[in-house]
């Protein structure tokens, strides 16, 4: 009587479309086809997850397919044959864990090249030790390759990946790129001794001509705000190395899932590379970075609104003038009347000395003469005719959407090069005498697909962000004009939160004289976000000269920086 075939499945897995141990997925499958047709076994379902992490059970499809079939008593099977426990799983806590679900339907566990079966008394304890020794060993390689790089950043050596903007590697050591120092210098001169901030430096260097060198881990020769950003931020630039800026930290609620966090607390050491600013540049840089974006809460609530308040620009320092209350009580506890000023909020200076800009505006003298400067604007023939023009004219985006896509998909191309190569990391034999090298040199490359990738996905944020603001001015500015077609005749039914609101979307700025002038003028410059029509020209800014009235509202010309 011929014997009964004992069922099984059979499982492979390869992180790569690589060779792994010698043996290719087809040769793993060829391999343990024959061990079953040794043994007698036949095979009821083939399993395989080609290019699937081993780290856990989640993420490979097929593995988690045979597991519910088992569960189920769909394959009925006695055995699983893989080809080693190397791809059953690297994780030890899912290697015991998937046995065990396994083995409570009377399953076990064959790795045909490990010569190991669970289903005998030393099978079980090998396989739980195999995986323990192989994770335990994994992390001692890991903390020691951190340990390295935590040395020679104390030694000031750079650690690897590329070199930042302004520098360059030279036999691994960071040199100074002079045509790209420039760049950096006048990036830290503008936000020291300016107003500017992060935005308006990255404007300012693009409309004045300045181009971006391209380097491995950008594509785009513009200046966005998160390179200028990145650039304030990296004490390298001051003869520093950081260790420890980001660090990969495990998802809360999972087991086997990492995201890279930015640290606020890191270490930071003398580099051994000149820095292309001083120290106290990038200290001053990183004072006014800690401060920016700051907002500061009102104190009380009043239905009165400061319509002004943030666009109006004190005479001297620049920085937005705050809208205040000065309310007082008569003898018998009565109040006065209410009186609305403007003032300045004597933000400390670079030097470090505070404005000292003391004089009080009347609110309603300053909004007045604001608003009648818009009445003369919608009152010209010509205004209506312009508006109505730009009204309903299309864009061209055509090319910031070819940007993009470019973009998407060299974030796709480099995203799958690290998924890869985090395969292959986690697919060495652990006994391979070269491991602890291969494993260094891997993880350093990953570290530069993790620098490519924060470049593109920067970049891709960047030009996103353009696309937006121009759709989004586009809409804004139709609203705009749409309502200052009926200026007049709305206006003044507003609400004083509805003419803040207007007013924030069509006015950038405010500036004044210091003191009033003789003949009673004190306006000096308006800036609005949109251009408008005046006279018999197109402008965004209007200024009033040495004039005595303001109808003498001429173009202002933009000032060279």
């Amino acid at each position: 009587m011929k014997n009964k075939k004992i069922k099984c499945d059979i499982y492979t897995r390869v992180s790569t479309t690589m060779q792994v141990d010698g043996y290719s997925l087809d040769a793993q499958k060829e391999k343990l086809k024959r061990y079953a047709e040794f043994q007698n076994m036949e095979i009821v379902n083939e399993y395989s997850d080609e290019g699937k992490s081993g780290k856990s059970v989640e993420g490979r499809p097929e593995f988690q397919r045979m597991l519910d079939n088992i569960e189920n008593g769909t394959d009925e099977v006695q055995f699983v044959l893989v080809f080693k426990l190397s791809r059953f799983g690297r994780n030890a806590a899912d290697v015991l864990n998937s046995l065990q679900r396994m083995q409570d339907f009377g399953v076990n566990l064959i790795c045909v090249e490990d010569g190991i079966d669970s289903s005998k008394d030393s099978g079980k304890l090998m396989i739980s030790v195999l995986s323990a020794v192989a994770e335990i060993e994994r992390e001692n390689i890991l903390v020691q390759t951190m340990e390295g790089r935590k040395q020679k950043a104390r030694e000031g050596k750079w650690n690897g990946g590329f070199a930042p903007y302004g520098y360059e590697l030279v036999n691994g050591e960071l040199q100074i790129a002079e045509d790209e120092a420039e760049i950096i210098r006048l990036i830290y001169d503008k936000f020291i001794h300016t107003n500017m901030g992060i935005s308006a430096i990255a404007a300012w260097l693009n409309q004045h001509g300045y181009k971006k060198k391209k380097r491995q881990n950008n594509t785009l020769d513009a200046f966005a705000s998160s390179f200028i950003k990145g650039v304030l931020d990296n004490p390298v630039y001051c003869g520093k190395l950081a260790y420890g800026r980001r660090k990969n930290e495990k998802v809360s609620g999972t087991r086997n899932e990492y995201r890279i966090v930015k640290q606020e607390n890191y270490m930071l050491h003398d580099g051994i590379h000149e820095g292309i600013v001083s120290e106290t540049d990038w200290e001053l840089a990183h004072q006014k970075r800690e401060k920016t974006g700051v907002k500061y809460e009102k104190t009380h609530s009043l239905d009165h609104e400061h319509i002004l308040s943030g666009i109006l620009r004190c005479p001297l320092c620049g920085s937005g003038m705050y809208g205040n209350v000065n309310r007082k009580k008569k003898k018998d506890g009565t109040l006065y009347k209410d009186y609305f000023y403007y003032a300045c909020k004597h933000r400390r200076l670079v030097d470090g000395h505070k404005c000292g800009y003391r004089k009080q505006w009347s609110e309603e003298k300053i909004n007045n003469a604001v608003e009648e400067v818009i009445r003369k604007l919608v009152k010209n023939p010509k205004f209506e005719e312009a508006i109505l023009n730009k009204i309903g004219s299309r864009i061209d985006t055509e090319e910031i959407e070819k940007e993009i896509e470019g973009l998407e998909k060299q974030h796709r191309q480099l995203t799958g090069a690290k998924a890869r190569l985090g395969q292959q990391m986690d697919s060495l034999d652990i006994m391979d005498k070269f491991y602890e090298k291969k494993y260094q040199d891997m993880e350093t490359r990953l570290y530069r697909l993790y620098d490519e990738i924060e470049g593109v996905e920067n970049s891709i944020e960047e030009v996103k962000n353009r696309l937006l603001n121009i759709q989004q001015q586009k809409i804004s500015e139709e609203n705009v004009y749409q309502f200052l077609l009926y200026f007049d005749k709305l206006y003044d039914k507003f609400t004083d939160l509805e003419k803040k609101e207007f007013l924030n979307s069509f006015v950038e700025q405010v500036d004044i004289y210091e003191q009033e002038q003789p003949d009673g003028r004190f306006l000096k410059h308006i800036k609005f976000r949109f251009p408008v029509y005046f006279g018999d020209r197109e402008t965004q800014e209007l200024c009033w000269d040495n004039e005595s009235t303001v109808e003498t509202v001429v173009g202002l010309q933009r000032k060279s920086m």
